[in-house]
């Protein structure tokens, strides 16, 4: 056991400053004496002889500004963090890698977890004690964040043994959580049947939605929903998509969604907004407008993506992270309204019945409960009817009200850009051109495309998974990298008709494999290849915020069979799927992406080509994005050539539909595709 040295004093200040991170970066001001993840800091843990205090959370975290300005800006509190320990920051987004495994350590501890997290390591980087948001002061039954300090530095002081075996334990525990609970039988009759009888159990029938308060979107369970064919699933997914819609949840002006309802009617918003909800989101409005044939859900796609255009993307191609909760540190206050702001914009009259159809009142419906004297405000919502007159106008209006919010302050944005999320983005931008037949996307898309060969692709084909502007990135790329993104490049495919994006993604398919598959368990791990080496290498199949990296493996590898004719791509699938089967069982409502890869397992093996110039493909392409065709191999080329599906047939605009290789007569009018279609 290494010694504290009586008297010894920490070497060093706050070491964050030059961080790519924006969320270090926000703290690099603090008194705290702050290192970044690495060696050094738990080199100088050990040569000091004090455990190491690790707080984990990410830009946009409105509880990890409360606690900053509590305690880390706190001189006091900063003298004891400095004194007693090694303090490191981590930023969960940039490392989600590090934050799965000390998240796994708070929830198993705690029963629960969340940002901040804080976690007491010893120099062996185990958790012996962790904990998430702590206040300055007792109460609310909730120990003060020095009182917890100063029992973590009595107990390694004069317990230290019994620490080091809670964290050899726990340690043991997160490595125990990573590996498949076997299934008694491989692939039961009637599998995909089991989510469609659990989710209605679970269904708002009022509102939508899965549960009750706080409310998330689920998109991967919508989407599965959506995908199933199942008449009461897809009621269920359009109901919560129409409600999420009208509500606050959804930003009635600028477009996008918040990241989740306080409430269980999507009415009042946690009031960040996160890529990945938006570009997951469009992709299921998208779905469900083929699946409906309603138009409002192409306009909230439209809008979603407008608003992703407008403030999340960088001029290059890429797209940011996320945007605050707070704004001058009141939660919500860019984007709520008062009777009197809108007159203001609007004029009384037309304030009128605006106020009316977005429910904005004197009493408003949102106060933020740490700033009271911001005021009680109104979150629109659409709770009003309008006259057809009134919606005729209400664009015009919306478009004044949105440019006097935009001089109002902003919210902090996350400049920084993910790999993985961006492939989130990608895949919605190529679906929004190809179904709703508008370029615009297309060529967004292909601009992303471009931009990440250019800046996160290493020259061994790998990529980096965070990059901040004018900042060489340095993270290695994990498996949501490769995944999320290869599953981008082939929706870009399907939209453009162009081969080389598919072949890429065929390449971070080969990565996959290569880096990230582990034989003997029989599923994909998050990390590997040239990734840190951490406790334990994780494996995820519960979708959080996103789509699990196992799914989006999972459904890469099925792509790649499906265009290639690759049989390991199935293969591994398949078991990634059954390596996960008592997990499926026990929680159908909380893995959407497996659930898709089992039911694209379990799909007829279809392919539809479309063969011609882009002109003489479009009327066809038209055709087909009118139907939900989710685990189709979409193959529009301008010759015949480059995919076994092409080849030995003629162009000229004929379209060619083969189900488990048997194939239906070539047709040249969009009439005889529909038709075809139709049968499917």
């Amino acid at each position: 056991m290494t010694e504290r040295i009586p008297g010894s004093e920490p070497s060093g200040l706050n070491r964050l400053g030059g961080e790519s991170s924006p969320y270090l970066r926000q703290h690099a001001d603090n008194p705290v004496h702050w290192w970044p993840w690495g060696d050094e800091a738990f080199a100088e843990a050990r040569q000091r002889g004090v455990p190491v205090l690790l707080s984990i959370g990410y830009s946009t975290c409105h509880w990890c500004h409360v606690m900053a300005h509590e305690s880390f800006e706190d001189a006091a509190t900063a003298v004891q963090m400095n004194r007693d320990f090694v303090n490191i920051k981590v930023d969960r987004e940039e490392r989600p890698d590090v934050d799965g495994i000390y998240m796994a350590a708070t929830q198993a501890m705690t029963g629960q977890g969340g940002w901040p997290m804080t976690v007491f390591l010893n120099h062996d980087r185990q958790p012996f004690h962790a904990g998430t948001y702590y206040p300055p002061h007792e109460g609310l039954g909730m120990p003060s964040f020095r009182r917890v300090m100063g029992a973590v530095t009595d107990a390694w002081q004069h317990r230290r043994a019994d620490l080091d075996a809670n964290a050899q334990a726990l340690t043991e525990h997160i490595q125990a959580l990573s590996e498949p609970r076997r299934a008694a039988q491989d692939w039961p009759q009637g599998l995909l049947d089991l989510p469609l009888q659990v989710l209605p159990q679970l269904f708002d029938q009022a509102h939508g939605g899965f549960g009750g308060a706080p409310k998330f979107p689920a998109p991967t369970t919508l989407d599965f929903l959506l995908k199933s064919g199942d008449e009461q699933g897809q009621a269920m997914a359009l109901l919560t998509l129409r409600q999420m819609g009208r509500g606050g949840i959804y930003d009635q002006l600028g477009g996008g969604f918040h990241r989740y309802s306080v409430d269980d009617r999507w009415l009042v918003p946690h009031f960040e907004k996160m890529l990945y909800d938006n570009a997951q989101l469009t992709r299921t409005l998208l779905a469900a407008y083929q699946v409906s044939g309603e138009a409002e859900f192409a306009r909230l796609a439209r809008e979603t993506l407008g608003y992703l255009e407008r403030e999340m993307r960088h001029p290059a191609g890429g797209f940011y992270s996320a945007q605050d909760a707070d704004t001058q540190g009141v939660e919500g206050l860019t984007f709520t309204w008062t009777p009197a702001e809108l007159q203001e914009v609007l004029g009384a009259e037309d304030a009128a019945w605006v106020a009316a159809h977005y429910g904005v009142t004197e009493q408003g419906n949102f106060e933020d409960p740490h700033r009271r004297d911001a005021g009680r405000r109104t979150v629109l919502s659409q709770v009003g009817p309008l006259t057809a007159e009134q919606r005729a106008r209400l664009p015009e209006l919306r478009a004044r009200l949105l440019a006097a919010r935009a001089a109002r302050p902003q919210p902090h944005r996350d400049d920084k850009v993910l790999t993985s999320w961006n492939g989130l983005a990608l895949a919605a931008l190529a679906d929004a051109a190809r179904i709703l037949g508008e370029s615009h996307w297309l060529d967004l898309a292909r601009e992303n495309a471009a931009w990440v060969r250019s800046t996160m692709r290493q020259p061994d084909g790998t990529l980096w998974h965070s990059w901040l502007d004018a900042q060489a990135p340095k993270v290695e790329g994990l498996l949501e990298d490769h995944a999320l993104y290869g599953l981008g490049l082939t929706a870009l495919y399907q939209a453009s008709g162009e081969l080389e994006y598919l072949e890429w993604a065929r390449e971070l398919w080969e990565i996959v494999r290569r880096d990230f598959w582990d034989e003997s368990a029989g599923l994909f791990r998050s990390s590997g290849g040239r990734a840190e080496p951490l406790l334990t290498r994780q494996s995820s199949a519960f979708d959080s915020a996103i789509i699990s990296d196992n799914a989006a493996a999972a459904l890469l590898g099925l792509w790649i069979h499906r265009y290639w004719g690759d049989e390991a791509g199935k293969q591994l699938a398949r078991r990634t799927v059954s390596s996960h089967l008592t997990e499926l069982a026990q929680a159908p409502h909380g893995m959407g992406g497996l659930w898709q890869a089992a039911a694209m397992l379990e799909a007829p093996h279809t392919e539809l080509a479309i063969i011609g110039t882009p002109g003489e493909r479009a009327p066809l392409e038209r055709v087909a994005a009118r139907f939900l065709l989710p685990y189709v191999a979409l193959a529009p080329a301008g010759a015949p050539r480059g995919l076994p599906v092409l080849k030995g047939r003629e162009g000229g605009g004929t379209a060619y539909l083969c189900v488990n290789r048997a194939c239906q007569l070539p047709v040249r009018d969009a009439e005889g595709l529909e038709a075809q279609l139709a049968g499917l």
